[in-house]
């Protein structure tokens, strides 16, 4: 007898009505990137699957994005109280965040290809249990070098997760419907850092700054577990049913590489997030210490408040992402006008000289909607369109990992912008840069203006 090759149907697949998805799957179309999907391998999942099996994806990638936050928001609440229980210099807590942000950069495109090739589940169980590990040593440490080490093994253990859970997601949703459901996931992150952020300044004011570190590592571990049993198994991208496929699919799929690297859109998109991320990373990483040194407030209070930045970053993704799959003008485009009010507001709050919480709580869930917008949709639909299918996670981790290399710098200008200007100088800064992240965009409103004429 001769085997079946014929590859098995997910057990959620049923037969198909003509003019379904399916159909979809056999026409040639071309990613934002400018390669035609129809030379990437077939098709691991499919977006048709029943809305029961997708909402079980989006619940379950939605909360292990969340819970990474647990993993890598405690240092910036518990800064003040490790700086005063061990002597750290603001340099000392610079060169840890660092450390944990160039392992986390580094992590990005590595985690992005074993995402595409190995599937979601296996990536972000293991970076979920990783991460929880690092997270009990840190708490257990008691030097600068040690408390960079732990933290650069977290950074490397959190790089797994937005690709992994990107991939997950990019199985599962089409282009047309893209923006407005990875706008509502994207709420992953700006969630995950408030409760994150909550519950560290809670631990830090009453059970001391390592309880911030060995509670959420619990969490992370429980995770890794729900991950594991219950986020669906991707196929593997390279088909293995036929005799030579694997060397031909492993062939075209490095020539589509090159040809994604290479793609205007995505450098585009890369280099916007680059100062995205810079000014987001030094928000997170900095704002409660900045209301707590500079402002005034009152060490768990700064913590509570600095929660308006992720609250209005909300309302931010979610309504940035309907917008952009009805906008003329693309993804880019809708991006482009949030930044530009993105930098009319930081100018509004460079100049504030109050002590008013309820001022701050506002203009700051301003900034964090106009900036977590753009942030959550470049890193998100954006580049998952430009990755396509079959590569989605890698185009996701090459946007994130120069979106990373910009929050490599948050450390040396803050602490320096700081040290030689003050605070609100910063926010000058910020203004600069979300300007120059406008510009970034230009090739991508130029391509797409450039496909709609076609």
């Amino acid at each position: 007898m001769v085997a079946d090759r014929t590859p098995q149907r997910p057990p959620w697949r049923g037969t198909r009505r003509a003019g379904s998805c399916a159909a979809h799957t056999t026409a040639k179309s071309t990613t934002l990137g400018g390669v035609p999907e129809s030379n990437a391998p077939p098709p691991a999942t499919d977006p048709g699957a029943p809305r029961p099996f997708r909402a079980r994806v989006f619940a379950v990638s939605w909360l292990a994005y969340a819970s990474y936050y647990l993993g890598r928001k405690g240092f910036s609440v518990a800064k003040a109280a490790v700086a005063r229980e061990l002597g750290l210099s603001e340099a000392n807590l610079a060169l840890i965040d660092t450390a944990f942000l160039v392992s986390y950069a580094t992590g990005q495109v590595p985690s992005g290809l074993a995402a595409d090739r190995l599937g979601a589940r296996s990536l972000v169980s293991l970076g979920l249990l990783t991460s929880a590990v690092a997270c009990a040593l840190f708490g257990s440490a008691s030097s600068a070098a040690a408390l960079a080490v732990c933290f650069a093994l977290n950074g490397l253990a959190q790089s797994t997760g937005w690709p992994g859970t990107t991939r997950a997601m990019a199985d599962f949703t089409t282009p047309a419907e893209r923006g407005r459901i990875m706008g509502v996931w994207s709420t992953c992150y700006q969630v995950g850092g408030i409760v994150a952020t909550a519950l560290a300044a809670f631990l830090v004011a009453h059970h001391g700054w390592r309880a911030a570190f060995y509670v959420p590592g619990l969490w992370l571990a429980a995770m890794s577990v729900v991950v594991f049993a219950l986020l669906p198994a991707s196929t593997p991208t390279t088909p293995a049913h036929a005799s030579g496929a694997v060397p031909a699919a492993n062939t075209a799929r490095r020539a589509w590489l090159r040809e994604l690297l290479a793609s205007p859109v995505l450098l585009s998109y890369g280099a916007c997030y680059f100062c995205l991320k810079l000014i987001r990373y030094s928000l997170l990483f900095w704002l409660p210490y900045y209301l707590h040194t500079s402002v005034g407030f009152g060490e768990e209070h700064s913590g509570y408040l600095s929660t308006s930045f992720e609250i209005g970053g909300v309302v931010g993704s979610i309504g940035l992402g309907y917008v952009s799959d009805r906008s003329a003008r693309g993804r880019a485009g809708a991006a482009l006008v949030s930044l530009l009010a993105l930098a009319g507001v930081l100018l509004v709050y460079a100049r504030l000289q109050t002590d008013a919480a309820l001022l701050h709580f506002g203009l700051m869930a301003l900034i964090g909607a106009l900036l977590f917008g753009p942030d959550a949709l470049l890193s998100g639909a954006a580049a998952q369109d430009a990755g396509g299918q079959h590569n989605a996670a890698t185009a996701v981790g090459v946007v994130n990992a120069m979106g990373s290399a910009g929050a490599l710098l948050q450390g040396a200008l803050t602490v320096g912008v700081q040290q030689a200007f003050g605070w609100h100088a910063l926010f000058y800064v910020f203004f600069a840069l979300a300007l120059i992240a406008c510009a970034c965009l230009v090739p991508a409103l130029r391509a797409h203006r450039r496909a709609v004429m076609r």
